[in-house]
């Protein structure tokens, strides 16, 4: 049995044990990489750890650290509150605004991670709030990412432009990035519909203090929303997300029943420079969140020994640990065996769509744009054919690559995990692991009939 065959048999193994015996994943993955790396790869500490996703473990941290915060002094309440202003207390518009808004902020060149790291956590506190599912929240923030990102102006679209460019094939820079756009708006249409969107507009319009249910009084704390989530399983103790504070009692001037208190105020700056940073000044997100949490943390202490308990620790052993496996296999090129195996085929048809499905299984637990770059040039061959379209099958590898992106293993997907305030985060993380199975199975033979099966380019 070849050393490839092997790395990918543990790593099957690993998800038996971990979804049987409910032992964290990621410490099953440590363990698989270091036995993997040492007995077959012949790797030393280094090469394993190599794999190690430092700049995600900071990320997750970070962001998860800063906004645990931003709940603890009741910021995330007074956003949400504005958010439902905002939309005159229709709910279900909620969902949408969060799609556009990550749509807007890759389309202009935000790194997908960091669009969904500023708004996922807010995101998901209205969630918590007004009872909607948190699977369709978070979803809706991937996909609204990756819905934008492959504008010509885009992070992911100057790349995969780029190597469009070097391989010297027939591109199309706006096809590539209305297939992206149709792809996940048609998602996020039918996501809408099966979890809740329905319910949503039959609720009609609400006001803020209605907690989500008109005539009732404010969602008390543990309320958990659809997923019935008590909060379990997180790695440390998770405060209701919208627990009422003396201070809401007051009232305000906006009528919500929050006032900004010195700290909200400190907290709302902090957030607009941390979009600033990253968006602007291409800072990297977790350190900067890092950053600004500490000093949040020395300004406010008392909010900060609350929040560090909600730090989604078992969410980032997780992560970190799967990655790192995943390192190993790159490492040992296990993922461009089975590359080169595919590209061999003798039929075109079959082997891009074969191609398709790799880049979305790898792409689940991997670097998006790193896997792209790998199996374009792999395609290269047959499209040479002529057999194949060039513009079509780019779309569809792209397309395939990124709608995965909702994986628990991926960096979005992760950041949605580890952003949901009051949820089973267990049960959290099989919904999105189900969700991104169901991804992974359907999307890629979907893109392949829509955009290479016609011949487009």
């Amino acid at each position: 049995m070849s050393p490839e065959l092997i790395s990918i048999l543990v790593l099957v193994v690993v998800f038996v044990i971990a979804t049987t015996r409910s032992v964290n994943m990621g410490a099953l993955a440590f363990a698989a990489a270091f036995g993997v790396g040492t007995l077959v790869a012949d790797l030393d500490a280094d090469g394993i750890f190599a794999g190690f996703p430092g700049d995600l473990f900071v990320v997750l941290v970070g962001v998860t650290y800063l906004f645990a915060i931003a709940r603890a002094n009741g910021t995330t309440d007074w956003l949400v509150h504005a958010a439902v202003r905002l939309v005159r207390g229709r709910v279900a518009l909620i969902p949408w605004v969060m799609f556009a808004l990550t749509g807007a902020l890759t389309a202009i060149g935000a790194v997908s991670p960091a669009a969904v790291a500023i708004v996922a956590p807010i995101a998901l506190s209205f969630a918590t709030r007004y009872s909607i599912s948190p699977l369709l929240m978070g979803t809706m923030v991937v996909h609204g990412a990756q819905a934008g990102g492959f504008s010509p102006i885009s992070i992911y679209g100057s790349i995969v432009n780029g190597i469009v460019e070097r391989e010297k094939l027939p591109g199309s820079e706006i096809g590539l990035f209305l297939a992206s756009l149709a792809a996940n708006l048609l998602i996020a249409a039918v996501l809408f519909a099966v979890l809740g969107g329905r319910k949503l507009w039959a609720r009609g319009a609400v006001t803020p203090e209605d907690g989500g249910v008109p005539g009732k009084g404010t969602a008390s704390a543990g309320t958990g929303g659809s997923t019935g989530g008590t909060g379990h399983g997180t790695g440390g103790t998770v405060a209701a997300a919208v627990a009422v504070r003396p201070e809401q009692e007051t009232g305000g001037a906006e009528g919500t029943g929050l006032r900004l208190t010195p700290a909200r105020i400190a907290t709302l700056v902090a957030l607009v420079v941390l979009v600033v940073a990253v968006l602007g000044f291409d800072l990297d997100a977790g350190l900067t969140a890092v950053t600004l949490a500490v000093v949040l943390s020395t300004a406010w202490p008392d909010d900060s020994r609350r929040a560090v308990g909600e730090i989604a620790w078992s969410t980032v052993l997780l992560i970190c640990g799967v990655l790192t496996y995943v390192g190993v296999l790159e490492e040992m090129g296990t993922i461009t065996w089975a590359g080169e195996g595919v590209g061999g085929i003798g039929v075109p048809l079959l082997a891009a769509v074969l191609l398709c499905y790799i880049g979305a299984i790898v792409s689940a637990f991997a670097s998006s744009v790193g896997i792209m770059g790998a199996l374009i040039p792999l395609a290269v061959p047959f499209l040479a054919q002529g057999e194949i379209g060039a513009v079509g099958m780019v779309a569809a590898l792209a397309v395939s690559a990124t709608v995965v992106d909702v994986s628990p293993f991926s960096t979005n997907g992760a950041l949605v995990l580890a952003a949901a305030p009051d949820v089973d985060r267990d049960r959290f993380f099989r919904q999105l692991m189900i969700y991104g199975g169901i991804v992974v199975a359907a999307v890629p033979v979907l893109a392949w009939l829509v955009l290479v099966v016609p011949g487009f380019g």
